[in-house]
């Protein structure tokens, strides 16, 4: 592979590292600021210099921060490529948002706007994106300004009552669609909350002075799983038990995070209960691929930075405790390694310093097939002694490569442009979710050089293949 096409591949693999990890938000070791800007000029470089795997980015499992802004960057330079890329951009484009959530669509079409974005084919996009909603009614009334945005910017007309609820609402006395007519009594009936979106309910619920535990209550039925699992603290400390979650639905990044916020006396207490949820999570996760792992052994970061940051409590150590059972899922033979915990997984807590050089010392040891490493890549204790020890592992004990070795990094490192790295030849890629292992552990050849440009292209082309067929099959 010549170097021109080596740099290709690792700044193509750096962008996707950032894609699945960063979410602008402050980090354990660095703010939020700092985090927006590095993913911004990253986004430009990727952007200018290789459109067309920019645009095949949204296939892959990148987060909805980074999706939202590949959909923008791509309309809001449309000029700067030729009609054929376009016309695959357009569909990547409307199959992305056809699969984010609603709220971060909306998001996308205010940035158009304030950008001034607006040339037919974005309104077009936006037309068909708002034309295929199942419920237009729904939005008007909790995205009601967003939906208002969309429709003046893209020159909509909107169906029904919902754009006189939108843009004229104080003139009907009564509406025959009954989610406007509960919208318009419940700005002077209390009643009619319960009858709304929570969201939309919880601003009016406030105006009218409702206690919260009353309000809880009464808004129960009308309440998501991913509400209902958010408002589980909240349900307790009010004393609501009509808040319990259906633990045996949830994701299983989402639940490791619902896990970890509870007092440990209380994990204790729901031991089985939590740990059937996450094993059952780990299984559908897994699908066909479980048992088919071999020997698997995985260590796990659990030092303090593994607590995150104020607005993402936890996260590191939540898809760390995800991937363990992930993994024991996924494996025939399965261990798990902490950096500090001894024990029951449930229990686990950041603590202590990163210290991977040991652990991996005990992983390799047992020889397994596949080494997993979930961690921050801050190896400090000593500081490198991990890639060290996997240094002389592949020069002197396994030269030919019987151990795959992974590391899969859920913190974006905004000084280098990447999630950090433990040794030079490790396969790292980044993970958000542990939902997502399995594809990540096929990106991760593309991160040691071992496979070109030209095979990370067609890899790229495939996913874009069966993400559109998927989106087909799915509308």
């Amino acid at each position: 592979m010549s170097r021109a096409d080596r740099v290709a591949c690792e700044d193509v693999v750096m962008f996707v590292n950032a894609a699945i990890t960063s979410t602008g938000q402050r980090e354990f070791r660095s703010a939020a600021a700092a985090q927006r800007l590095s993913l911004a000029f990253l986004h430009e470089y990727v952007l200018g210099n290789y459109r067309d795997l920019y645009a095949a980015t949204l296939a892959l499992d990148v987060n909805h921060l980074n999706a939202a802004m590949v959909v923008t960057n791509l309309l809001r330079t449309a000029g700067e490529t030729g009609a054929a890329q376009r016309a695959v951009e357009g569909r990547l484009i409307a199959a992305r948002l056809r699969s984010l959530p609603p709220q971060r669509v909306y998001g996308v079409f205010r940035e158009l706007r304030r950008l001034r974005i607006n040339n037919r084919r974005t309104r077009a996009i936006v037309r068909d994106w708002v034309a295929a909603r199942p419920d237009p009614a729904f939005d008007a009334v909790k995205y009601r300004r967003s939906l208002s945005v969309a429709a003046r910017h893209a020159h909509l007309r909107l169906p029904g009552e919902v754009g006189t609820a939108l843009f004229d609402w104080r003139r009907p006395k009564r509406y025959q669609t009954p989610i406007l007519e509960a919208w318009r009594r419940a700005h002077y009936e209390q009643r009619a909350l319960y009858e709304l979106p929570y969201t939309v309910a919880e601003g009016l619920a406030a105006r009218h002075g409702i206690d919260r535990a009353r309000f809880l209550s009464g808004i129960a039925p009308k309440l998501t799983d991913g509400e209902r699992l958010r408002l589980r603290a909240s349900g307790v400390r009010h004393h609501v038990e009509a808040l319990a979650v259906d633990l045996a639905t949830a994701p299983l990044t989402r639940l490791a995070i619902y896990v970890l916020s509870l007092p440990r006396p209380e994990r204790i207490r729901r031991r089985d209960e939590l740990t059937d949820a996450l094993r059952a999570g780990a299984r559908r996760a897994a699908r066909r691929q479980a048992g088919t792992w071999g020997r698997v052994v995985a260590v796990l970061d659990d030092s303090y930075s593994a607590a995150g940051s104020g607005v993402k409590r936890r996260r590191p150590l939540a898809v760390a405790l995800a991937a363990h059972h992930l993994l024991e899922a996924l494996a025939a033979d399965y261990t798990g390694l902490w950096l500090h915990h001894r024990g029951d997984p449930l229990l686990v807590h950041p603590i202590g310093p990163t210290g991977l050089g040991t652990r991996l010392v005990d992983a390799l040891e047992r020889r397994p097939d596949r080494l997993v490493v979930v961690s921050d890549g801050w190896d400090n204790d000593p500081p490198g002694q991990a890639a060290e020890v996997l240094r002389v592992w592949r020069t002197r004990l396994d030269p030919r490569r019987a151990t795959s070795v992974v590391h899969l990094n859920p913190v974006y490192d905004a000084d280098t442009f990447d999630v950090r790295r433990i040794a030079a030849g490790v396969a790292t890629v980044g993970v958000r979710d542990a939902e997502d292992v399995a594809a990540l552990v096929e990106l991760a050849r593309f991160a040691t050089g071992e496979a070109g440009f030209d095979e990370l292209r067609r890899h790229l082309a495939d996913r874009v293949d069966r993400f559109l067929d998927a989106e087909r099959a799915a509308s």
